[in-house]
């Protein structure tokens, strides 16, 4: 009788290829032979993971193939409800990923019928699920149906008595009443089992008073034990009016949402509207993105106990970015997904940038884009999540391990895909979105994925991927695996070296700035409104940070003036020389810290002003005062008084506050080593895969020969001779060499034998 794996070897080359190109995980490791290969695709795992990969209709048809006597394409069209040709397409793909099998009879593979219980919703047939009910329970049960049984009650000819029966249950449905009737339309189409308390109490039609012991009492419900009741096959089927499915179509729902309504200049396509869209996006979440971790290298966020953001930190970084808490939270996420940032340690450690993230910034906006679309892309990490309660009912924070979802990076991929495929003529709907991934993969469904699907539009439209609700050309590029800078570089806006600073002390930014001006602006200047156009406002306590950064009054007026497009107002000037006049007459020191000036008239002044009292200061010299309070503290007292003191070093001098100050080393980790359900293997790998197994095959037929034919006893022996220099130092278990001892060797058969001195098989 041919098995499973007689069947897989009498494929070709082609079929097992794509076989194995339908389930990778096939050859993870390579199988030794072919039998090794059946016996990896039958596992409940594996066959678990190729029946997530089908669509509704394939599915159905091998549900269909487990139900019915006759799998032939024509029984299987009718069943399922599509065409012949459609139901022999979906057969075979059954039989390309091994699902299906048998060379003059089409029968699932083994283990199929395990992982599908209740194939079509339906139940075991009567002849199994009263199979379990003893004899004298049996004899009652058919004699309130039919009659006294004659002769021997014979169990198998009872059950076959009792098949007969339900096969035209109509007459013992209309007997047991109404109610009986609705509570089975509650069964009909699955699942086919139902929870009833003592179940297994004898009752017969007589004494049946309720609905579900009528329904017992007739063989119309099957008790599996104290508390399952099951449907059987046949009255399912009559219920059903003979059919197997109730809504099963051999094609995806359609696609529907919203059409036209794109702002398209004259002679402008729809997609070139989508596309400019869509880099208006790409580009404000790349520059949020720079902010964010720009502000987190000079001041980083603790990162809490139990691994993750704090909720205030979260919002504060809202509040800077001014978008709402999801949006923030999306940004962040997808910096640490694409190596930007990482944080220092287990417990007590801060989030900070990355090295990497300093050399992301030496990259245009549209390779910037492009690590981040691939790190949101491929992370398993839900910012949707962010907010919400976990199973213990403790919050879920940004960054921390409760935020994790395997399946995410599925359901985004599935959900662009689904948007390449509408076009930039249709804005798709959510619903008609999550209707076609429920037909794809319907055992993937859930309300984790419907709520994939709405999270993925949302942050799709904020980083860029979608414009107007279509998919931009070069998400597009990003999904089949090209380069998608050069096409969102041509949309996006040209960075401009100008700016507008007018006698207000504000300088406005008419487009986005190229890097190194943005970065300077952004230390010398707050941000006061953003739009179409930047407005920054100069203050003494920005004028400050650039000077405590290491720029000076020079260096600030020269770069005002480079990039001014018109001549620098005189009030900037004056502000930016004030500042700098007393910028460091005060220095501030660690011991536990300390002031010290040349000008004893200015220590006077602090120690007159009762503000000063929180600082607790004590005069040491005339220029020199001490405090208890860290430094940072101190500076920061100081300049609530109207002071710019700088921070000073044991040496003497100024401690200069970078932008890139601080940075941490991302902790080393290693992508595990597992075939996730969507992966794909390299052609090359599957056909040497398919080389090895032939070739694993032909050993093992070799091999079985060999052994019939090997010879009975020892092999012979000799006296071994003393041992060379070159073996002097090898253990006594494995002979020196020259040696005739004769050795086995592993996983040979045992007419193969070798010997140390020259390793050939004798």
């Amino acid at each position: 009788m041919e098995s499973y794996a007689d069947w897989l070897r009498a494929r070709d080359d082609a079929e097992l290829r794509a076989l194995l190109s339908a389930r990778p995980e096939l050859v993870a490791p390579v199988p030794a032979d072919l039998d090794a290969l059946a016996a990896r695709a039958i596992a409940p795992a594996a066959i678990s993971r190729a029946l997530d990969r089908l669509d509704r209709f394939t599915l159905a048809v091998l549900e269909a193939v487990l139900v019915l006597p006759d799998p032939a394409p024509r029984a299987l069209a009718d069943a399922v409800g599509g065409t012949e040709a459609e139901a022999a397409a979906a057969l075979d793909r059954l039989r390309g990923r091994g699902l299906v099998w048998g060379s003059e009879r089409t029968a699932a593979a083994p283990g199929v019928r395990q992982a599908l219980p209740h194939p079509a919703g339906l139940g075991p047939p009567a002849r199994e699920v009263f199979a379990g009910y003893p004899v004298e329970r049996l004899v009652g049960l058919i004699t309130d149906l039919d009659a006294k049984p004659r002769g021997f009650p014979d169990a198998d000819r009872l059950l076959r008595r009792l098949a007969e029966l339900l096969a035209d249950p109509e007459p013992l449905i209309a007997d047991a009443g109404a109610d009986a009737r609705a509570a089975l339309a509650q069964l009909v189409w699955g699942p086919p089992v139902g929870r009833v308390a003592d179940a297994r109490r004898p009752v017969r039609v007589g004494t049946a008073t309720t609905p579900i012991e009528r329904l017992l009492a007739r063989g119309l419900l099957a008790a599996e034990d104290d508390r399952t009741v099951t449907l059987p096959r046949e009255v399912a089927l009559h219920l059903r009016g003979g059919r197997l499915f109730r809504d099963v179509t051999a094609q995806p729902p359609p696609l529907t949402g919203r059409t036209g309504g794109l702002p398209a200049r004259s002679g402008e396509r729809p997609e070139d509207a989508v596309a400019r869209a869509a880099a208006g996006a790409a580009f404000t979440a790349v520059r949020m993105v720079e902010d964010l971790l720009e502000r987190w290298g000079l001041d980083p966020p603790p990162t809490l106990r139990s691994g993750g953001l704090a909720v205030r930190d979260l919002r504060a970084a809202a509040a800077r970015l001014d978008v709402e808490e999801w949006h923030a939270a999306l940004l962040i996420e997808t910096a640490y997904a694409a190596g930007l940032l990482t944080r220092t340690g287990e417990v007590g450690g801060e989030w900070m940038p990355t090295p990497a993230y300093d050399v992301w910034l030496l990259r245009d906006t549209a390779g910037r884009w492009t690590d981040l679309a691939h790190g949101w892309l491929r992370s398993d990490r839900v910012a949707g999540l962010v907010g919400e309660r976990d199973d213990r009912d403790r919050p879920i924070n940004a960054l921390g391990d409760a935020a994790v979802r395997p399946v995410a990076p599925a359901v985004r991929t599935a959900v662009l895909r689904e948007l390449a495929e509408a076009g930039a003529d249709l804005a798709a709907d959510a619903d008609a979105i999550r209707a076609r991934l429920a037909w794809r993969r319907p055992r993937r469904s859930g309300p984790l994925r419907d709520r994939l699907v709405d999270w993925t539009l949302r942050e799709a439209a904020v980083l860029g991927l979608t414009g107007f609700g279509r998919l931009a050309p070069h998400a597009r590029d990003l999904l089949d695996g090209a380069d998608p800078a050069p096409g969102l570089d041509k949309h996006l806006p040209r960075p401009v070296e100008e700016i507008l600073i007018q006698g207000d002390l504000t300088a406005v930014a008419p487009g986005p700035l190229v890097t190194e001006l943005a970065r300077e602006l952004a230390l010398a200047a707050d941000v006061e409104s953003t739009g179409g156009a930047t407005v920054y406002r100069f203050t003494p306590d920005s004028i400050r940070r650039a000077l405590d950064a290491g720029r000076t009054a020079d260096d600030l007026t020269a770069l005002l003036t480079r990039h001014s497009a018109t001549p620098l107002p005189q009030p900037l000037t004056y502000l930016i020389e004030d500042v700098a006049r007393r910028h460091g007459a005060l220095r501030v020191g660690a011991m536990a810290s300390y002031v010290r000036t040349d000008s004893p008239a200015v220590l006077d002044e602090i120690l007159a002003d009762r503000r000063a009292a929180p600082l607790r200061l004590q005069r040491l010299a005339p220029t020199v005062l001490a405090s208890g309070l860290p430094r940072g503290e101190l500076l920061d007292g100081l300049r609530s008084l109207g002071l710019a003191p700088v921070a000073e070093t044991p040496e003497g001098g100024v401690v200069i506050t970078r932008p890139d100050a601080h940075r941490a080393e991302p902790p080393p980790t290693a992508e595990p080593a597992r075939w996730r359900a969507d992966t794909t293997a390299d052609e090359a790998v599957i056909a040497a895969a398919v080389r090895a197994l032939r070739a694993g095959d032909e050993a093992a037929r070799l091999g079985a020969e060999h052994a019939a034919s090997a010879p009975s006893g020892e092999p012979p022996r000799s006296p071994p001779p003393r041992p060379s220099r070159c073996c002097a130092t090898r253990s006594s278990a494995a002979p020196g060499c020259g040696s005739a001892t004769w050795t086995r060797r592993a996983g040979r058969p045992a007419a193969s034998w070798s010997r140390c001195a020259s390793r050939a098989a004798i």
